[in-house]
């Protein structure tokens, strides 16, 4: 008998399937399409560890087992190849950050196919090809032909060390999270794309998407749209005036004072002699703090007075004007009017500086603001109305006085587009002598990067500014200057799949054919950590180009699924420190080192690269299988989870693996038997329940399904032929160099197993045969049960006990003991009855 050796088979199936083209596609009209994309990587030096195929193994069990269901399968992989790691990774190594992204790209390539991933290879796309980015260029050209990509003076977040600014998302209490670095606040003139044109698109669609409702409210979040008002506050002299956005407009006549965020354009001009040392110092101290930490810093909101004061249109008061952080300028009109009696950030102000606090709804007292709806008292010509009422009747009065109108506001912001740093894509625009922005030439795309990338410079100089022959040149006898911003990472990730399904056209950026037989995306897999901007912005591209006609589709990705993270247990040693460990073996709660009786103190960490605590796959697939770590990676749990990194549990999918090879290598299983009733039964509901747990992508479940097939096929064997090619086509999704293997060299098969049908399964033959329980009290046939064959005694007790007329007899009599005879009777000896 043939022992599992798959070393000595998986890369040859590996080269077959790339030899053979096995997972090549085309557009087949006779054909339903299916279109599956893993989120592209970002191909760093160090590779995969064994957290990354987690996302990329579902996919491509899906993938398989679509082109199984007759479906033509689109199932690509690519490379986020720009960006600043790789471009500081260079810098180090002395190297073309392009020799050094070719090295990273064979890297990773070399580790997905060693874990046997069924991608069509022939549509392999970096972002960093010019064949490629000629096309993200084309797109920023077109998003400034319609004005939605512009040039403005804008507070960023700034990185010195790196000379770049960073996005929001990248910075926490001063500091960028990446490197530890200080991030200060500047003003700086950027490029800036115009995605708040297409808020109320990006938020309406949500709805028709089949995404978990988390991940959906993340976006609505993000977005942000608040119904209210826009109300003009006049300066007491009549000169200036503060437009203010509220939610709350039934409020204004408890509004004590105005508050405008520090980078608000009427700071300088509400600010008065008396104040302005004051207010500069404020400014000082508060003009470092990223947003995330004004949001974030809790009740203790600090301000400075401007000095000034504004009519509140309601009461005909003057309110005093302040600044506080707060406040940021981005949202709504980037002032506020303050309702201390019923906004818990304003009382929280009031009370720190001792400002007129006027409650204007009813409500049961008690400390703080009261922030709930109600009855208005107060309010003069709202009083009485309910908090709905009064909105409406307030919104009538601002519109009719000339005071306000309805407003609709976001908190959304337009996308900072610029990035100071030389390996991305270059902005396809340049300039005159005088400074004229002129937009390139479409023949003259790809605005390609210079030969030689420049370094970091000193100061504050934009890197690509150095490389003088690239950015100064001559067309037509006149002199112009290239622009020296690239665009984010986030660019070219925004459209790539669409280059998925036309990669090698020259003319159009796909082919708008293709484009309507393939899109949209079936079903996009990946994390959630870094998925909230890169889907908001990907859609927010995708609808522009549905809007010029380049696609027919209004959303990208149908149906999304976000992959847990897979965490790894390390230990704390004698130094103190914590390193990555596997051989530890926990007893009662505590942790002791494999094979000791030494004590160790443990952690779970997300598997990272910059932890050092992750496992590289090839490690895995050398001691056990690629077969082996792909099922392990869906067997640890729910897909959606996170979940701890365990090599015993890939010894466990490992003798699952040599169980099942057994019912080929031994020859009594190829022979002509019949089922048993049984087994016939098991292998129809497993064919049912793989069908539906790989649709829904229940993929942990569909593994022990297999498991227990093959364990109950052992058990009540012999197996015939019949059943090892159903077995070999259920299994192969997930293990599927085994598969190929037992079809070819047990089956005698030819070509790939992939392209073999899915089993069908026969309901009438998943159904389970029923018989009655006769249920006895003392020996005595009370009732009957009905229950599937082969039902445990456990089950089978439960029930009785639960049935009426069982429960008549019972009464409150004790059970002394059970006694069943298995698929006939249970009886119930008792006493007291």
């Amino acid at each position: 008998m043939k022992n599992y050796d798959p070393q000595s088979f998986e890369s040859g199936w590996q080269d077959y399937w790339e030899r053979e083209r096995t997972f090549k596609c085309a557009r087949n009209p006779d054909r339903p399409k299916f279109y599956i994309l893993d989120m592209f990587p970002y191909p760093s030096g160090t590779g995969l560890h064994v957290g990354h195929p987690k996302g990329y193994v579902a996919s491509d069990i899906v993938a398989r087992f679509k082109k199984m269901c007759g479906y033509e399968v689109l199932h690509p992989m690519g490379w986020d190849s720009f960006g600043l790691p790789t471009e500081r990774q260079a810098e180090k190594e002395a190297i073309h950050p392009a020799d050094l992204t070719a090295r990273n790209v064979a890297r990773f390539k070399t580790q997905l196919k060693s874990i046997g991933l069924g991608y069509d290879w022939d549509r392999e796309l970096a972002t960093t090809d010019p064949s490629f980015f000629r096309w993200t260029q084309w797109i920023f050209l077109k998003l400034l032909e319609k004005g939605l990509a512009y040039q403005t003076e804008v507070a960023v977040n700034w990185c010195p060390a790196l000379k770049t600014v960073l996005a929001n998302e990248e910075v926490r209490d001063g500091i960028y999270i990446e490197t530890g670095d200080p991030v200060e606040r500047r003003l700086m003139k950027q490029w800036v794309l115009k995605i708040t044109a297409y808020a109320d698109k990006l938020l309406d669609d949500l709805d028709n998407l089949d995404w978990p409702d988390s991940l959906k409210e993340l976006q609505r979040n993000w977005i942000g749209r608040s119904v209210g008002a826009r109300i003009q506050f006049k300066s007491t002299d009549g000169t200036t005036e503060i437009d203010v956005f509220t939610t709350r407009p039934d409020t204004l006549f408890g509004g004590t004072f105005c508050v405008l965020a520090p980078e608000h354009a009427m700071v300088e001009a509400m600010t008065t002699p008396c104040c302005s040392d004051a207010v500069r110092q404020y400014l000082v101290e508060v003009g470092n703090k990223s947003e995330r930490d004004r949001i974030s810093q809790g009740t203790d909101k600090a301000g400075v007075f401007t000095g000034s004061y504004v009519v509140n249109p309601a009461t005909g008061k003057p309110i005093p004007v302040w600044i506080s952080d707060y406040v940021l300028a981005h949202f709504g009109t980037g002032a506020v009017f303050a309702c201390p009696a019923h906004d818990e950030r304003d009382f929280e102000f009031a009370k720190k500086y001792g400002l007129d606090v006027v409650k204007v709804i009813e409500s049961d007292g008690g400390d703080g603001a009261y922030e709930g709806d109600g009855v208005h008292i107060n309010s003069q010509f709202l009083d009485g109305l309910t908090s709905t009422e009064a909105q409406a009747k307030m919104i009538t009065w601002l519109e009719t006085t000339g005071n306000g109108c309805s407003h609709v506001s976001y908190k959304l912001r337009d996308w900072l587009f610029s990035r100071q740093r030389s390996w991305g894509e270059p902005i396809p625009v340049y300039y005159a002598a005088d400074g004229t922005l002129i937009p390139e030439e479409y023949e003259h795309l790809p605005i390609k990067l210079p030969h030689t990338i420049p370094k970091s410079q000193d100061g504050d100089m934009i890197p690509l500014s150095a490389a003088t022959d690239w950015v100064n040149f001559n067309r037509g006898g006149v002199n112009y200057r290239r622009e020296v911003n690239t665009m984010p990472q986030w660019a070219g990730s925004s459209w790539y799949f669409l280059r998925f399904l036309d990669p090698s056209n020259a003319s159009d950026l796909c082919d708008l054919g293709l484009e309507k037989y393939w899109m949209p995306v079936d079903l996009y897999v990946g994390g959630a950590e870094h998925a909230t901007l890169h889907l908001l912005y990907a859609r927010f591209w995708h609808k522009f180009l549905y809007d010029i006609g380049v696609v027919s589709t209004k959303e990208p990705f149908k149906r999304l699924f976000n992959q847990g993270m897979v965490h790894s247990r390390s230990y704390r040693d004698q130094r103190g420190k914590y390193r990555y460990i596997e051989e530890v073996r926990e007893e009662s709660g505590r942790w002791y080192l494999r094979d000791s009786e030494e004590e160790v103190e443990t952690k779970i960490e997300k598997m990272s690269k910059s932890r050092c605590n992750g496992i590289p796959p090839e490690i895995v697939i050398n001691e056990y299988s690629a077969d082996s770590l792909r099922l392990y990676e869906v067997f640890m749990g729910p897909l959606e989870d996170n979940c701890v990194w365990s090599t015993d549990g890939v010894k466990g999918v490992h003798r699952f693996l040599e169980k099942a090879w057994k019912l080929y290598a031994e020859e009594l299983a190829l022979g002509n038997k019949v089922l048993s009733r049984d087994l016939e039964r098991l292998l129809h509901q497993t064919i049912k329940r793989l069908t539906t747990a790989i649709e829904e992508l229940s993929l942990n479940t569909a593994v022990s399904d297999l498991m227990i097939l093959v364990n109950e096929a052992r058990k009540r064997g012999p197996v015939n032929k019949e059943f090892l090619h159903i077995l070999a086509r259920l299994i192969n999704p997930f293990a599927p160099h085994f598969a190929e293997e037992v079809w070819h060299s047990y089956l005698g098969e030819s070509g790939s197993i992939n392209c073999a049908k899915w089993p069908a399964y026969e309901e009438a033959l998943t159904q389970e045969e029923i018989v009655s329980i006769a249920v006895q009290i003392n020996g005595k046939t009370r009732s009957s049960i009905e229950v599937p064959l082969h039902s445990d005694q456990e089950h089978i007790s439960l029930l009785a006990k639960k049935d009426d007329k069982t429960r008549v007899f019972l009464g409150d009599a004790q059970i002394l003991r059970e006694i069943y005879v298995p698929n006939r009777v249970i009886n119930f000896v008792v006493r007291g009855t």
